[in-house]
């Protein structure tokens, strides 16, 4: 049971009046009246244990949009159900108003909709649904809380998407369904057309020439049908922040548009979330269920607070794909865990894949190192020089070891791993 504000108020006052009167009679009588209007309200409310509580609506929705969820009220008393409900979500939900005054006739039911915008990716779910059902006089209410579940999955919001068109458009280049035609090393022959200028003299089929008037060329498509495994360190490095965006989520966002473009060039493409434990995994999902399928799974991924076991997921790497591959590593270029860790692990790696590691730089390095101001600005200057120098040093470790390395701010990882992976395509180096 709770009381409204209404019973505080008449309290006071019949306090007052009775205060006029000699005795404790006359302010005891008014109190008992009001306890006794309190438990006639509260008897005459609308019950709330026998309230029917369902929801419907949405169950994903990508950061940074809305989702909308229905909670339908029925009301099967015989007393009119007036009140407030509260329907109590986590904090990252971005519950826009979860408040809602209430007033359902007897037998039936209202629905209640309520807005989220969720600022974190993951499940979130509803907590409780607490519902105060008032009394005709407005004195005092029937209060109870209950769980009624729901789960809204907020995805990556795949903010790189804007970049897909402009590599679909160097995709069909590389692919021969325009004009241009480009022949590289392991590429798989096409078809035959005549020779125009500007053609490499190195493409003439002299047999097909032989058979026609004209000079005859070779055409050439990159290879289709390779395979791509993208792994997501997990580990503590990607808890890191840039910009107010963990690392994590800009490997994620990166990790998109390469797979949407892999899945168009006819690529195979899996994903694997790994520290020291498999945290997701992608495997044998067709073209057209893809990229749901890998955001559905990155979704509830969080960086955890340890040491990427890199001998475990080497292991992991090699069980999973026996044949050759691009193997996409998502991860710090920190020295000390870099050589520590993944340096040994590598050869074994290089050895049967080719392996391309994209890690997140934070632009906000480079703008200490440009600082001139004063004494504190050339120290912190030298400061980031220093962490520059060794973030390229680890760069050019891996590179030695036949490792593809891609360094960039996170606005900029995901389009120059889409560019990296199209220049191994053009070169038939998958």
């Amino acid at each position: 049971m709770a009381v409204t504000g209404r019973t505080a108020l008449l309290a006071v006052l019949g306090a007052l009046v009775a205060g006029a009167a000699p005795g404790w009679s006359a302010f005891a009588a008014v109190q008992a009246l009001l306890l006794l209007a309190v438990l006639v309200d509260v008897a005459l409310a609308a019950p709330v244990a026998a309230l029917r509580l369902s929801r419907s609506g949405d169950t994903s929705v990508r950061l940074g949009e809305t989702a909308t969820v229905h909670l339908v009220v029925g009301n099967p008393s015989r007393r009119p159900l007036r009140g407030v409900l509260r329907d109590a979500w986590p904090p990252s939900a971005g519950v826009v108003e979860d408040r809602h005054r209430l007033h359902v006739p007897p037998g039936e039911r209202r629905r209640l909709t309520l807005t989220l915008r969720p600022t974190r990716r993951g499940d979130r779910e509803a907590s409780r649904v607490t519902v105060r059902s008032v009394g005709p006089l407005g004195l005092a209410a029937r209060q109870r809380g209950r769980a009624v579940p729901w789960t809204v999955r907020a995805l990556p919001p795949f903010t790189s998407r804007r970049h897909l068109p402009s590599r679909l458009a160097r995709l069909r280049e590389l692919d021969g369904r325009s004009a241009v035609r480009v022949r590289g090393q392991g590429t798989e022959f096409d078809s035959l057309r005549e020779y125009v200028l500007g053609d490499d003299v190195r493409a003439i089929d002299w047999r097909a020439t032989a058979r026609s008037t004209n000079l005859v060329v070779r055409t050439w498509r990159p290879e289709r049908d390779r395979h791509l495994l993208l792994v997501l360190d997990t580990g503590r490095t990607a808890a890191g922040r840039v910009r107010d965006q963990p690392k994590l989520d800009a490997a994620m966002d990166a990790a998109l548009l390469l797979a949407a473009l892999a899945s168009r060039a006819g690529d195979r493409v899996d994903l694997l979330a790994y520290d020291r434990a498999v945290r997701a995994s992608v495997s044998g999902v067709a073209r057209g269920a893809l990229l749901p399928a890998l955001v559905d799974a990155m979704a509830p991924v969080r960086p955890e607070l340890v040491e990427t076991d890199v001998s475990g997921l080497v292991s992991t790497v090699l069980t999973r794909t026996p044949r050759r591959s691009l193997v996409v590593l998502f991860t710090g270029l920190d020295p000390a865990p870099v050589e520590a860790g993944l340096l040994p692990g590598l050869p074994a790696l290089v050895h049967r894949h080719r392996v391309l590691v994209a890690s997140v730089a934070d632009p906000s390095v480079a703008e200490l190192a440009a600082g001139r101001g004063d004494l504190a600005s050339v120290y912190q200057a030298a400061a980031a020089e220093r962490a520059l120098a060794e973030r390229a040093h680890t760069a050019r470790l891996l590179g030695r070891r036949g490792v593809i390395v891609v360094d960039a701010p996170p606005e900029e990882l995901a389009p120059r791993v889409a560019d990296a992976y199209l220049d191994l395509k053009s070169t038939g180096k998958l």
